[in-house]
């Protein structure tokens, strides 16, 4: 079946059919209709249904993608504005596009191959390195698959992957552009160069108090100073409040007593494994072991490498006859077992001995339990009480006292860079509640900051200092140097036009150096990226590479200083594209035509959307942002 695909994707017939897919699919685009299609079903492509479960497992999984690139859960209207939607209706509708196809061009997967690709995957192996059976439930579990749906996707990518495989596998970019994009990425160019810096020009005289006055009148938005908002903030969580708390000896000891039952430790083991890969390696350990010799010195013997499976509780340990052997060990001692293959070393050098806690070892947790629990009691009426404190114009100076809290005076600016000072306020925090102090008004009582349920913080705002301009005066020595950097800047630029100038008007390279006071080098070769450095960077390579032999010119580098250039030599890759880099552009390549084949197949099939289910499902996972 996929020599036919394959042969037949090379016809002239094939290349037709899928041009006139990828142009219907540009002139009608996607139909955005609700026919016959029932509130469990998002969109359905021909006879392919993506369900709302499909939709939300697979929207779920693309907002968390975006957290771990913005840093945090993005809002319903932020993963609408990101088109996150309609990019996963696009993947998912592009899925059942080819399930549909490949399905009804007779490809599957055999259970042999479906068990082998079970067995590859490594979400669900142990601590060997198998399958685990144990860790297969747990991560369907997790991802909310029955055993029944996982089969049937991945027999749906088993489809796909014979369908692209078949049809694409052996596509590849012609021997002439892999050459002339080798040519781009791997000649190699050799430069006579000068640099000049701030050193090479004269130095500019000093401002005039005029000159300085214009500069600041032309640049006044740099020079400001922020408004600044004097407070006093009080943070309270429960953490905060737990703090406040304190116990005598005979209450902790009446707390132990009382849960002594279930302050208990569970036995851990560092299990150490050696793989016995031969019978003389067993004869080695077996004998040594008789020897009593320790298990150590037989793997450093027998040159074997030790693995260290970490500390673990015997329920941790998820293969039936390691947690045996290594639990019935004494500690320092080792056993022989059987292994995947063959027999293996087991040793545990230390042990973690389980049981009761002692008074001593449990009065930490117990102080921190008791002081959660008293702190989870008192909240709400704490809160209470000093929301009527608030609104009675108490100070939050008293109100702290009061509760044993304490009060951060800071100076705020919209940077809410001064909210580090409060430990109890996390670095995402500080945006709501540096909005909330800007936003208050002077002599007005100020709303609660609410953080989460048990979390809240106030403020007092003391005064502010609005946003200025700043004075000549005040910053007379940063436009000295801000005006001394920008008119040097300007005379660097004009000397390095002034020299390109004179190496076109046919002076040599080396004399316009030598007025300069330059002394011309000689580059290693360099590609189109540079040298690596910043005085030959990627920005003066991209110069020099912009003309043939003899070539010259001038480019600002990365330390801010101008190159001026000459190409001196040329050197041409031989040859194709290194392996790894034409993989990559076959594959590119293949990607791109299979991606073109979608979306004819999608459209061909038609794609239907439901909006009504689509907008609930949204609504729904949007509570809580």
């Amino acid at each position: 079946m996929l020599d036919t695909l394959r042969a037949f994707a090379k016809t002239w017939i094939a290349k037709i059919l899928l041009a006139i897919l990828v142009v219907s699919f540009g002139a009608f685009g996607i139909s955005n209709v609700i026919t016959n299609l029932g509130t469990n079903v998002i969109a359905r492509v021909g006879d392919e249904e993506i369900t709302t479960i499909d939709f939300q497992r697979s929207y779920q999984s693309a907002l968390a993608n975006a957290a771990q690139q913005i840093g945090k859960q993005p809002t319903s209207q932020e993963a609408m504005a990101m088109g996150i939607p309609s990019q996963v209706i696009a993947r998912l509708s592009a899925d059942a596009a080819v399930n549909r196809f490949a399905s009804q061009m007779g490809l599957g997967a055999s259970d042999q191959q479906l068990a082998k690709m079970l067995r590859a995957d490594p979400s669900f192996t142990g601590l060997l390195g198998q399958f685990d059976r144990n860790s297969f439930n747990a991560v369907l579990q997790q991802n909310g698959y029955t055993e029944a749906q996982y089969f049937d996707m991945q027999t749906k990518a088993a489809r796909r992957n014979q369908l692209a495989v078949g049809m694409f596998g052996d596509a590849a970019v012609p021997e002439t552009a892999q050459q002339l994009i080798n040519r781009y990425a791997s000649d190699t160019r050799t430069l006579n160069y000068f640099v000049i810096n701030s050193l090479a020009v004269p130095a500019v005289a000093a401002p005039t108090d005029a000159e300085l006055a214009d500069y600041l009148k032309q640049h006044q938005a740099e020079y400001r100073t922020p408004e600044t908002r004097k407070v006093d903030v009080l943070s309270m969580s429960l953490d905060s409040l737990a703090a406040t708390k304190t116990f005598t000896d005979a209450e902790i000891a009446a707390q132990y007593e009382r849960t002594k039952a279930s302050l208990t430790k569970i036995e851990k083991r560092d299990i150490k494994q050696v793989v016995l890969p031969n019978d003389a390696a067993v004869k080695t350990f077996t004998d040594g072991q008789t020897a009593g010799k320790s298990f150590d010195e037989l793997a450093k013997a027998a040159n074997l490498p030790v693995t260290d499976l970490g500390t673990l509780t015997q329920a941790e340990v998820t293969d039936p006859a390691l947690a045996k052997a290594a639990f019935g060990l004494a500690q320092g001692a080792f056993t022989i077992i059987d292994g995947v293959v063959g027999k293996r070393a087991i040793s545990v050098p230390t042990i973690e001995a389980g049981g009761t806690l002692s008074l001593a070892d449990a009065k930490e947790s117990i102080v921190k339990n008791l002081a959660m629990a008293a702190a989870k009691k008192e909240y709400s009426d704490d809160l209470d009480q000093i929301e009527e404190l608030r609104a009675s114009f108490q100070p939050l100076a008293t109100i702290a006292k009061r509760y044993n809290l304490s009060v951060s005076g800071l100076d705020m600016k919209n940077d809410g860079a001064a909210l580090s000072a409060v430990a109890d306020i996390a670095a995402t925090d500080r945006p709501k509640v540096t909005a909330a102090i800007f936003a208050a008004q002077a002599d007005k009582l100020v709303p609660t900051v609410t953080l989460s349920s048990n979390h809240n913080v106030w403020f007092d705002l003391k005064s502010v200092q609005p946003a200025r301009d700043q004075t000549l005066a005040e910053v007379h020595d940063a436009l000295v140097t801000a005006w001394t950097n920008e008119k040097t800047t300007a005379e660097i630029a004009k000397a390095a036009v002034n020299a390109v100038a004179d190496i076109k008007a046919g002076k040599s390279f080396n004399d316009v150096a030598s007025t300069l006071n330059q002394f011309p080098q000689l580059s290693q070769p360099i590609k189109r990226t540079g040298d690596g450095s910043q005085v030959l960077n990627q920005d003066v390579a991209n110069a020099a590479f912009a003309g043939g032999p003899n070539y010259y010119g001038s480019s600002k580098n990365g330390d801010g200083d101008y190159v001026v250039f000459q190409v001196e030599s040329i050197t041409p890759a031989a040859g194709t594209a290194p392996a790894q880099a034409r993989s990559y552009m076959d594959n590119a390549i293949r990607d791109s035509l299979f991606g073109e084949f979608i979306t004819g197949v999608r459209n061909e099939a038609g794609l239907r959307v439901n909006d009504a289910a689509l907008n609930q499902v949204l609504a729904l996972s949007s509570t809580g942002n």
